[in-house]
């Protein structure tokens, strides 16, 4: 099997089994039905959201996250379900919260199964060839792969990487900051699948989300990761940001590769390039990367540049393994990194937004 249950209905809170559960399924039909017959006879302390713009009726944006998936956190902040799973229209993406809304960071996810992967008996049978995320993605993984021996891919953004590692026998687990999670059981993303490992690591751990984040932490550090988007921007603008930030390459017209800027020191600054370990392939330009001597990063992607304007994503990530330090409030931790990112980017006075859409 994919997945073990076993002893599930030990250390779940809830009162019974999911009649009891307050769940509300809004996804496509035939998808609710399968999912909600497994967890019924499987789990309970369960709480279930199915965001879908299409296929609800209910007019919410498919994105899972913080802000579009706010009535999921709202309902874990009570304390009455012990894990919450949010889901985009089609349940290859999915968001975990834990007890009392407990945000578990996609990045941080898939390094949990990945550590854990011997808790989930399809993976505890096949092993691990190797694992993989997208570059904008926090490095948690890297750090398990360092001390399970795996090869780790960073690749662009965009499944179809993931999915040539997979047919080359390269890859077994991999992961996006979007939410998006998957394994070679198929070549594609699959929320449902990376929602049932998390059950099976709960099952077999006997902890809360929540301590298993904090065991996890405290084993590999703590990847503090961030992503802000500024929708409909200007294209005009938006390729300003870009042009301005692209000028601090190692190869641009004022590169910053040496200097100390606000007490941090840039290692490297490059235009994120990819080539394809499997047939040779070379994918350039795929997001600005500033990289300090201390490992954190400054990320920065365009996407869309269309009549409706363009989004800018800006992703922090630094690592911290210092033992007081490891459980901040992940925007707390990074406030110095995203003040740095705004400063040098000049996003705010070039785009005229002072706040971004959308905080993950």
């Amino acid at each position: 099997p994919l997945e073990d249950f076993g002893g599930t209905e030990n250390i779940m809170l809830c009162r019974c089994w999911l009649d009891d559960c307050s769940c509300d399924f809004s996804g496509f039909p035939n998808l609710q039905l399968h999912f909600s017959a497994c967890v019924r006879v499987c789990v309970c302390g369960v709480c279930l959201c199915f965001n879908d713009s299409l296929g609800g009726g209910k007019g919410l944006h498919p994105d899972p996250n913080l802000v579009y998936g706010k009535s999921l956190v709202d309902a874990m902040k009570t304390g009455d379900y012990d894990m919450g799973f949010a889901y985009d229209g089609d349940a290859d993406r999915f968001m975990l919260i834990g007890k009392k809304g407990f945000f578990v960071s996609p990045s941080d996810s898939v390094a949990v199964i990945a550590a854990n992967y011997k808790c989930i008996p399809y993976l505890a049978k096949s092993g691990l060839a190797g694992v993989s995320r997208s570059m904008p993605t926090g490095g948690a993984l890297d750090r398990v792969a360092q001390k399970l021996g795996l090869d780790l891919y960073e690749v662009p953004t965009g499944w179809k990487f993931f999915g040539n590692l997979m047919d080359a026998g390269k890859l077994t687990i991999c992961g996006e900051e979007s939410f998006g999670t998957g394994s070679s059981h198929i070549r594609e993303k699959d929320g449902v699948w990376a929602s049932l490992c998390w059950l099976s690591i709960v099952a077999s751990r006997g902890e809360s989300v929540q301590d298993i984040l904090y065991s996890h932490w405290e084993e590999y550090g703590r990847n503090y990761f961030t992503r802000y988007d500024y929708e409909t921007v200007a294209s005009e603008a938006a390729n300003e940001v870009m042009a301005l930030m692209e000028t601090y390459a190692d190869t641009g017209s004022n590169p910053l590769k040496g200097q100390t800027v606000d007490g941090m020191q840039i290692a490297t600054c490059d235009n994120f390039e990819y080539t394809d370990v499997t047939n040779g392939e070379v994918t350039s330009k795929q997001g600005l990367r500033m990289v300090f001597a201390d490992g954190s990063r400054i990320v920065m992607r365009l996407s869309g540049t269309g009549s409706s304007g363009a989004t800018i994503r800006l992703y922090i990530d630094s690592y911290i393994n210092e033992p007081t330090k490891l459980r901040m409030d992940a925007q707390e931790a990074l406030k110095p990194l995203v003040a740095l990112a705004l400063k040098l980017s000049n996003l705010q006075e070039l785009t005229g937004r002072d706040a971004p859409s959308v905080i993950t």
